[in-house]
């Protein structure tokens, strides 16, 4: 089951996560689909123009909506303008000025998705979480109808992901069955990175644990069942912060991740890695650094990644890279975590069978396929089947009774999981 909307692979994938995102209204497939058939070359600039645009007019219909007292449209479209102004950033590094592109789409995209926040059921909270010398801005978004200290969920992101996919992926499916959600702007994610200049660090923990903090002194929230989900590099994220921070009841890594490094080389090919474990610097810098200059392509795509980590030398950053390893606490880890190895991982291939393999406390690995539509990194267009086993697992792991039982079999799930 392959699905192709041009040559450029990300650009692929990102449509796909768009098409996937319309089961929590992050998108409208018929503009996802539209739109892409526009996109016949994989062109940064044609790339950011189309989804630019496309987010312009919708946020259009959202605000002339709001003015007409129509708060659900206004709502809905706020999210699916989000998610497009989201989707242009991924091509910005192929744009002339990239820096001036990126601050114009990031304040369209989170104007947009503030709006949606404060126009839900309940309104988000829009929160501040002490962190050493500064804050880290985030939502925490409840249930209707509900009061109290309830369970939360942790959305941690990724290397690059807008908080609009950060909701649409984790935060919406959590608080429709009772928890809250809060996502949050760690170091090197979204406005640390593109309005404060605040780069990624390896030891995640001290990252997690004032987000910890944070909620534990709320009283809105239980203390006893918090969660700490992960999406794309968030499955390294998660199993380094639970190596030290035991205060989490359960945690999902989508996918696991155990060396950061592992999804770079690929793209870098045997001779270079040869090169960069030879210790050559100069040598390595030059040769990454001609073959980026004869590739538009491979040099937007490097600055994009580099950005988080805000190294130079292409040897000195994969040098920092190769830090963002599980392998020296994962043996700490004793928190209950559930691992998903979807089929096709193109990032990290293998890596959730060997973090499953290494750890050494209560987990579970939940294999997805292309035979049930959700396979590829993050299931991009398998959200329903994801959301039903990740949520399911998280509900009886709290002791949480989301509603009572439908009748059926119940059989067929447990035959594909693999248990410690």
């Amino acid at each position: 089951m392959t699905y192709r909307f041009g040559a450029n692979d990300q650009f692929n994938y990102e449509i796909l996560l768009a098409l996937g995102s319309a089961w929590r209204r992050g998108a409208d497939v018929g503009e996802v689909l539209s739109t892409a058939a526009t996109l016949t070359r994989g062109d940064g600039e044609a790339w950011v123009r189309a989804w630019g645009g496309l987010g312009r007019r919708v946020r259009e219909r959202a605000e002339k909506c709001a003015a007409q007292g129509r708060a659900v449209s206004a709502r809905d479209a706020y999210l699916r303008a989000a998610g497009y102004f989201g989707m242009a950033l991924v091509a910005v590094d192929a744009c002339p000025d990239p820096e001036a592109r990126l601050r114009e789409l990031f304040a369209e995209h989170r104007i947009c998705f503030d709006r949606f926040a404060a126009a839900g059921d309940p309104p988000a909270e829009r929160v501040t979480i002490p962190y050493e010398d500064r804050t880290l801005p985030g939502y925490l978004f409840g249930p209707p109808d509900r009061t109290g200290r309830l369970p939360t969920v942790i959305v941690n992101n990724g290397s690059d992901g807008p908080v609009s996919a950060a909701w649409t992926l984790l935060g919406a499916p959590a608080v429709e069955r009772g928890y809250r959600t809060l996502l949050f702007d760690g170091p090197g994610q979204q406005s640390l990175l593109f309005e404060h200049g605040v780069t990624f660090r390896p030891d995640w923990e001290q990252v997690i644990t004032p987000v910890v903090d944070f909620l534990t002194a709320r009283a809105d929230v239980d203390a006893e069942r918090l969660v700490l989900a992960g999406i794309s590099q968030g499955g390294y994220w998660v199993p380094r912060a639970l190596a030290f921070e035991h205060r989490i009841a359960a945690a999902v890594a989508d996918p696991g991740v155990v060396e950061v490094v592992a999804s770079w080389w690929p793209n870098l090919g045997p001779d270079l890695r040869v090169l960069w474990e030879s210790g050559d610097r100069e040598t390595f810098d030059r040769v990454l650094r001609e073959a980026m200059a004869e590739s538009p392509e491979l040099a937007a795509r490097w600055r994009r990644r580099a950005k988080p980590y805000g190294v130079e030398s292409p040897f000195d950053l994969l040098t920092e890279v190769s830090r963002y390893t599980v392998l020296p606490v994962v043996h700490r880890i004793t928190t209950p975590l559930l691992i998903t190895d979807p089929e096709g991982e193109h990032f990290w291939p293998g890596a959730s069978a060997r973090l499953f393999d290494a750890l050494p406390g209560p987990r579970e690995l939940i294999r997805f396929t292309e035979a049930e539509g959700a396979h590829l990194h993050c299931e991009p267009i398998g959200r329903a089947r994801f959301e039903q086993r990740v949520f399911d697992w998280l509900d009886a792991r709290l002791g949480i009774d989301s509603g009572a039982a439908l009748p059926g079999p119940g059989g067929a799930l447990e035959q594909e999981r693999k248990f410690s």
